[in-house]
């Protein structure tokens, strides 16, 4: 199987202001790409391709020896690829009737990684083996690295990036032949259900909290944020206090990965299968504002909503949830979540008066009564079960 790692790197003074030098030359190489594609469609109906701006690549360099030509070229071709995938993306959006987002030159802040596509060429993960109790990252350009490297390497090491988060920068590990971790079977099933009030609640009645990492930091953020308004564009003191406010939504950030990680590894270690819904989470966070003719409703509680589903972080628990069942070869089974909420687990019937308040659900038939998650969590179980029996029957 394929993972990722991503260690916090410790370089040098001279060494961050070789990477932020780094981040700077791709930035202008792939504003540079891009204004060379737009110029030729426009002036000359000429579309450009990666192969072209590739092969251009060794006189750019030749040209400009102490810029762009000390870092490595594979990691410029890959920048080079990143916005090829933009177009492609913007065509495919085109194609498909949606909002086109034509791509947008990169401004000063706006591009923080950068990648090497090979171990080996123009980076060297474990540089300087001879080190037993450090672990070094050769950069073209940068020199010889320090890694806080906090758990053992796995795999073989496919592809290196670098990433700038505020004031820290990090160094992600793409690796291939990772070898699972199976976990003993426990002979057990549940189903789960993702909420606000609980992130999760499983079909076995027990709730996982949710600890609401945007909210316990609104005032603070509230308070960076006011500053920074008051701060005089293109100043020294608003760029600090940019990184004020970046700074705050990266604690939240690492708290909310976290949370999920250790809420992911308890399911998956105590279950050997896991239904959950098949969220369509996007949709589920879609504006109520509507248009200036025809006005949404209750557009300020869509908005809290959408605020608090995002604050839980669903998208990113579910996604670790399955890549750690993977691993630990477990199953992890996504149904329809059509009317889980509303179906009543004892009898089988559906109504939305079945659910009088957030947490309550009562029956309207057979009068039973159970927390309205549980009962939801318990309805998603039974879907799973039968999703997978049908499987194993084809």
């Amino acid at each position: 199987m394929r993972s990722s790692l991503k260690f916090l790197l410790r370089p040098t003074a001279h060494q961050q202001v070789a990477l932020t030098a780094c981040l700077d030359d791709h930035r202008a190489l792939y504003n540079a790409a891009l204004e060379h594609r737009r110029t030729a469609y426009r002036m000359a109906g000429v579309s450009i391709k990666y192969g072209d701006q590739s092969a251009d690549l060794k006189h750019i360099r030749a040209t400009d020896a102490g810029g762009q030509g000390r870092w490595s070229f594979s990691s410029q071709q890959a920048t080079l690829r990143r916005l090829d995938k933009a177009f492609a993306a913007f065509f495919a959006r085109v194609k498909a009737g949606r909002t086109p987002g034509f791509p947008r030159f990169k401004g000063n802040g706006r591009l923080n990684t950068v990648e090497w596509p090979k171990d080996g060429d123009g980076c060297r993960w474990d540089s300087q083996p001879e080190h037993p109790t450090a672990t070094y990252l050769r950069l073209q350009g940068v020199g010889h690295v320090r890694v806080h490297q906090h758990r053992a390497m796995r795999g073989i090491v496919k592809t290196i990036g670098v990433k700038r988060e505020g004031s820290r920068w990090y160094v992600i590990l793409s690796c291939d032949d990772v070898p699972a971790e199976p976990l003993p079977t426990t002979g057990t099933a549940v189903g789960i259900d993702l909420g606000v009030a609980s992130l999760v609640t499983t079909s076995d009645g027990e709730h996982l909290d949710n600890p609401r990492h945007l909210a316990a930091s609104a005032d603070r953020l509230a308070a960076a944020q006011r500053d920074l308004a008051r701060k005089k564009r293109g100043s020294n003191r608003r760029r600090k206090a940019v990184a004020r406010v970046a700074a705050l939504h990266g604690k939240v950030r690492r708290q909310r990965l976290d949370g999920v990680h250790k809420a992911a590894l308890a399911l998956v270690r105590d279950h050997d299968v896991i239904a959950c819904e098949d969220l369509r989470i996007a949709n589920l966070t879609r504006s109520a504002s509507g248009t200036v003719e025809a006005p949404g409703r209750n557009v300020a509680q869509k908005s809290g909503l959408n605020r608090s589903i995002l604050d839980a972080g669903w998208g990113v628990f579910l996604t670790i949830l399955a890549d750690k069942a993977e691993s630990a070869g477990r199953e992890v089974i996504t149904v329809n979540p059509a009317n889980t909420s509303r179906t009543c687990a004892a009898c089988g019937h559906v109504a939305k008066e079945n659910r009088p308040t957030q947490a309550e659900f009562r029956c309207q038939r057979c009068a039973h009564v159970a927390h309205a998650d549980v009962n939801a969590a318990i309805n998603i179980l039974r879907a799973g079960l039968a999703l997978r029996d049908v499987a194993q029957a084809a």
